[in-house]
């Protein structure tokens, strides 16, 4: 007798990656930013032009969201996301050698501060773009 393939758990994926439509939607945007301009450049230029693919895809965004840090309950301070999207995916934009576990801490901060779940973070600084984009799961 055959060994039967597991079936694909649905439940589970969905759990694994959750938001992935709107994740996929993110990650095909960059993917048109990095085709177009290939690595190399300043963040600030990524990020400008994913802004325009975000706009033109009619993907609802915040750009450079300033938010509140506090500690222990008292406000010490702002940061900035890069990127909120459909309030619901923080993304964080990088022109780096390599991401980093301080670059993904980075995120779950960010998702922790915020109590979301999702993040991307998304590094131009490659050859493929593939190798530089790391879900970040809370």
């Amino acid at each position: 007798m055959k060994p039967q393939r597991p079936q694909r758990n649905t439940l589970r994926t969905l759990k694994e990656y959750p938001f992935k439509d709107i994740t996929e939607k993110i990650i095909s945007c960059a993917i048109e930013v990095h085709s177009s301009l290939g690595p190399g450049l300043l963040e600030n230029l990524y990020e400008e032009a994913m802004e325009h693919e975000l706009k033109s895809r009619g993907i609802v965004y915040k750009r450079q969201k300033e938010l509140e840090i506090k500690y222990k309950g008292n406000p010490i301070g702002n940061y900035r996301l890069d990127y909120l999207i459909e309030n619901k995916v923080i993304v964080e934009l990088k022109c780096v050698e390599a991401i980093k576990g301080i670059h993904i801490a980075q995120v779950l901060t960010y998702l922790k501060a915020e109590n979301l779940r999702v993040g991307l973070l998304i590094n131009f600084n490659v050859d493929k773009l593939k190798e530089g984009i790391r879900r970040v799961i809370l």
